[in-house]
């Protein structure tokens, strides 16, 4: 396909702290001891996709991504890793890297996306129609129960605290209103000129924005140019062109709309009114495609389409804690076929060079990674157990991520709780739905719920 690919990668992202550090950004944070934005690479492979810009937020974040990217995906990809200044938003990210943009059409990635929906659907779509922006949305939840990062993994039955109003057409072809986040709480305005167009619109509160878009290039460097405020792809340009997609004299002279009633635009509003109610009244009304491909509209438009993938794919973004146990849960259950593993047949993941002790047993959906040794009578639970762990007797890990080199000293237990590399627990630690950053040291006998054990 002739598109250019740009993975928005990020950097240390704050909503995943104490997980990112200086030495792991968010794109090499671990699903199933694999960098998450190897699974973006893969998906991308998969539709023929090999022309790729990784964008990461910060220069140190960019080295360290670049350098894994140099020795994982050697001869498969073409990749060039640009980075940008940290904090500039998604929007500001490709308006800094614009110079690099040539293609007819761009595919913009998140770096953070696991998916087995294909990105080649996506694209495909996008030409199809001549949109000037595609949107790929999955039944929601995209992500774990919250945005800002909620503790362990056990909540996932919660509602997402954000949600997406999405309207669309009867053909469910057509963006024709879009309203994230915080905008929900407001009153919900609907521009009469789209409703005219469309005839009817169905609104819809179980589809997610999954933050894999297709954009006309030309189309996306001019809202970019003229919108320098524009700081989101998702909340400010993808709005934006929807709420602009109709500039026509026939629906929308949207001064005349806005202003009726106080005698500006008053012949042009009857005007269009006229031309409306003719459309209206016909027997055979168009559909809001149709209406596009006729020639009633005298000023420019343009498309805003949608990719909707089936309620069968699986879609998640590593955007918050939650969502990184989520992820990392699917993974290695329900959704194991994302994972790249072979699994046994006790549904799990034991690496040839891994040493259990006597009576422990590594129960379905739990993996143990590259020479970790784990003592006598432990118990190991729909977990992920990164590479050379030491682990003691008597130790109980349950829904939890354990990252590499993690020393987890006797008699410790540890329920819905992400600890990072080189961290050590001392003897009869007891964590439940806590974070330990990379290095820290967690004092023998304590037991904590809820907690965050990171460095000030």
């Amino acid at each position: 396909m002739d598109y250019q690919v740009v993975i928005l990668a990020g950097g240390f992202s704050s909503n995943l702290v104490p997980l990112v550090s200086k030495e792991v950004p968010k794109a090499l944070l671990p699903v199933a001891n694999r960098p998450v934005l190897s699974y973006v690479l893969d998906l991308l492979e998969s539709s023929n996709l090999k022309d790729l810009i990784v964008v990461v937020e910060g220069e140190d974040a960019a080295l360290k991504v670049g350098g894994w990217i140099s020795s994982a995906c050697v001869d498969r990809l073409h990749v060039e890793v640009a980075a940008v200044a940290e904090n500039v938003g998604t929007a500001g990210a490709l308006r800094a890297i614009a110079h690099h943009l040539t293609a007819k059409d761009i595919l913009i990635v998140s770096g953070d996306i696991v998916s087995d929906i294909s990105p080649g659907a996506v694209a495909a779509t996008h030409r199809r129609h001549d949109a000037s922006v595609t949107a790929m949305l999955c039944t929601e939840p995209v992500s774990g129960p919250s945005e800002s990062g909620g503790a362990g993994g056990k909540d996932k039955s919660k509602k997402p605290a954000c949600y997406d109003i999405i309207g669309l057409d009867s053909s469910k072809q057509f963006l024709l209103y879009i309203a994230t986040g915080a905008e929900i709480k407001k009153d919900t305005r609907l521009k009469k000129s789209i409703l005219c167009a469309a005839g009817k619109m169905e609104i819809r509160s179980d589809l997610m924005d999954s933050h894999l878009y297709a954009f006309k290039r030309s189309v996306l460097q001019e809202v970019l140019d003229q919108k320098p405020t524009f700081r989101s792809l998702k909340q400010d340009v993808l709005p934006y062109l929807v709420r602009t997609q109709l500039k026509s004299e026939v629906f929308s002279d949207e001064k005349s709309v806005e202003e009726n009633g106080n005698g500006n635009g008053k012949n042009n509003m009857q005007s269009n009114e006229v031309v409306l109610s003719q459309i209206l009244s016909n027997a055979s009304l168009p559909s809001f495609h149709q209406v596009y491909e006729s020639g009633l509209n005298s000023r420019k438009t343009h498309k805003c389409c949608v990719y909707i993938a089936d309620e069968s794919k699986y879609c998640v973004r590593l955007n918050s804690i939650q969502a990184f146990m989520d992820v990392n849960r699917d993974v290695i259950g329900d959704a194991n076929h994302l994972s790249g593993y072979s699994f046994s047949a006790h549904h799990n993941i034991v690496h040839p060079s891994a040493e259990l002790g006597s009576k422990t047993t590594v129960g379905p959906h739990c993996m143990l990674g590259e020479g970790s040794q784990v003592g006598d009578k432990c118990s190991v639970k729909r977990s992920v157990i990164g590479r050379h762990c030491r682990i003691g007797s008597n130790v109980k890990v349950v829904n939890s991520v354990v990252m590499d080199h993690v020393t987890i000293g006797d008699g410790c237990s540890i329920q819905g709780s992400v600890i990072c590399s080189n961290a050590q627990l001392q003897e009869r630690v007891a964590l439940r739905d806590c974070q330990v950053e990379a290095g820290y040291v967690v004092c023998a006998g304590g037991e904590h719920k809820g907690e965050t054990f990171a460095r000030k």
